[in-house]
């Protein structure tokens, strides 16, 4: 029985997945080690190559069509995922986490985050199957989210001991402020505690699925493909361990990639629901509204961070 090049992809898919895995986790990756801005740099490069070569053979396996689509949903997880980041970092900050511990907990809590997106993912296609107006409820959702997101300051840093999951993870758990030297439980006079590693995973992985309530709607306005939503989200978060390394000491050159962001959503929003008018927005247009918002937006958060840290900028504007 001969198989169909959607299921050649899925197989295709599966193996890349699998052996970059290993390699990434074998031999760039080692427990408990600091990762250093090279490494995170390589890292980088590594699973993005490996994602746009996963592009290129869904051009030839699949057509253009399916390949550009696959390429505008990469991008937009991809920018988004940026935003995890911040969050990312507020919780290792306000735990106390040690760095070496870093890379470990962030492994762990994306793979926890890829299945609850598996999971999200598959209910929202049978929704879409059976009862295509959701899609309509996903263009609103996000053009709400676009214009909140581009009209909302991030002044103030959110107060993680409100936060729900922590909450609620304090109420269900006997919990430590402990690292347990790695482990997520600890026995202290008998008596069974999780260690604020153990709260961690939880609070990164609980993370990415808020922010998959934003990503996830915007796949499906760029396609209902199965093969390319699931593989555009995977290898997106996969990817984010490395991108954190990488940018986890620059987030403040970033202060207006949220507005290129929330364009792209508007965008997106405004693309699904033109389709209650019978009016389909082509996909390189989407691809190109994309590259154009994020790279533009990446470009002046960088001018703006520059010219706010160069001393001679400062004194020609006083001139």
């Amino acid at each position: 029985m001969a198989l169909t090049p959607q299921q050649i992809s899925y197989i295709v898919f599966g193996i890349v997945i699998i052996l970059a895995l290993v390699f990434d986790l074998g031999l760039l990756s080692k427990k408990n080690a600091v990762v250093t801005i090279k490494k995170a740099l390589t890292q980088t490069i590594f699973w993005v190559v490996l994602a746009l070569g996963f592009g290129i053979f869904v051009w030839f396996e699949d057509g253009p069509k399916h390949a550009v689509e696959y390429l505008s949903a990469y991008l937009m997880e991809w920018s988004l995922s940026i935003d995890n980041i911040f969050v990312f970092i507020l919780i290792f900050t306000f735990f106390g986490i040690k760095e070496k511990f870093y890379g470990r907990l962030l492994l762990i809590g994306i793979l926890l985050a890829i299945l609850l997106r598996v999971i999200f993912i598959s209910v929202g296609i049978v929704l879409i199957e059976r009862f295509t107006w959701v899609l309509w409820i996903f263009g609103a959702i996000l053009l709400w989210t676009g214009i909140k997101m581009f009209t909302t300051k991030h002044d103030e840093e959110p107060d993680l001991s409100n936060n729900r999951v922590y909450k609620f993870l304090q109420r269900v758990f006997p919990l430590t402020h402990e690292d347990g030297n790695g482990s997520f439980v600890v026995y202290q006079d008998g008596k069974k505690y999780y260690t604020i590693l153990f709260v961690a995973v939880i609070m990164l992985a609980t993370t990415d699925i808020l922010f998959a309530l934003d990503s996830i709607p915007a796949v499906f306005a760029i396609t209902q493909e199965r093969l390319i939503v699931y593989t555009s989200n995977i290898f997106a978060v996969l990817g984010l361990r490395s991108l954190f390394f990488l940018l986890k000491g620059a987030v403040n050159k970033f202060a207006y990639l949220q507005q290129g962001i929330a364009i792209v959503l508007v965008f997106i929003g405004l693309k699904m629901l033109a389709e209650i008018f019978h009016l389909k927005i082509p996909s390189y247009i989407s691809l190109l509204v994309i590259v154009l918002c994020i790279g533009l937006s990446i470009v002046y958060s960088a001018a703006v961070a520059k010219k706010d840290t160069d001393p001679d900028m400062e004194q020609k504007d006083l001139h």
